[in-house]
């Protein structure tokens, strides 16, 4: 499976930077979006996953849950700075700065921000109950964002283009898209199964650690000088 999704981004990367055509306005600038893009994909997808195992979570208190909510925050975290820091990049040559405060970028930058208040408040929570409770109110609430970001384009007047659609985009500019879009989806299957079985594998790790002993108790040593 990973060789599969290395080979479908070297694929992608080679149709996105030789095969397809200029853009009309952008001429080659535009290659971008074909890592850019599908960045944002997936950090929207894993993190649509991520409410999804916080609400569940909630209902049934499984370990099995929390360790997914967990991985998928931080894939989608990853996702989501690869992306943004990509689109910085982008605006410079087609806006003339690296920022601006624009509805999208501020949205999706106010969401990173609460994911990695979301992974802060795990790394500090030491009681794995609390933890997993107190961080699955947290990711609902971080998911609040996200339709904001999804549809900002539509809501205010941006710099942010709307979201293009295969009627509007050459074929072949639309199957390179595509094609890296099955890749990062893969990588990002691979990446949140690795970061699952590590977190399920200390969340259970912690659950089954016996209690610390009281600080009174005696040793064996003090304890024969008691007696």
């Amino acid at each position: 499976m990973t060789a599969l999704g290395l080979a479908l981004l070297a694929l992608g990367n080679w149709m996105g930077l030789v095969w397809t055509p200029s853009e009309r306005e952008m001429g080659d600038v535009y290659r971008i979006i074909y890592v850019h893009v599908p960045a944002m994909w997936m950090a929207m997808l894993v993190l649509v996953l991520n409410f999804a195992c916080c609400v569940g979570y909630l209902l049934q208190s499984s370990w099995k849950t929390d360790a997914l909510a967990e991985a998928s925050a931080e894939v989608g975290l990853l996702f989501g700075t690869y992306g943004l820091v990509l689109g910085a990049i982008w605006g410079k040559p087609t806006w003339g700065t690296y920022w601006d405060w624009d509805p999208r970028l501020t949205a999706m930058a106010i969401m990173l921000v609460t994911y990695v208040a979301y992974m802060a408040l795990r790394r500090f929570v030491e009681d794995p109950e609390k933890r997993a409770v107190w961080s699955s109110v947290v990711g609902i609430i971080s998911f609040v964002n996200l339709p904001i970001v999804w549809f900002s384009v539509k809501w205010w007047r941006s710099l942010h283009q709307i979201q293009s659609t295969p009627k509007t985009v050459d074929p072949d500019m639309t199957l390179a898209l595509r094609v890296n879009a099955w890749a990062s989806l893969i990588l990002l299957t691979l990446f949140l199964l690795h970061r699952y079985r590590t977190a399920l594998a200390t969340r259970e790790a912690e659950v089954a650690m016996p209690e610390a002993l009281p600080t009174d108790v005696p040793g064996p040593n003090r304890a024969s000088e008691v007696a």
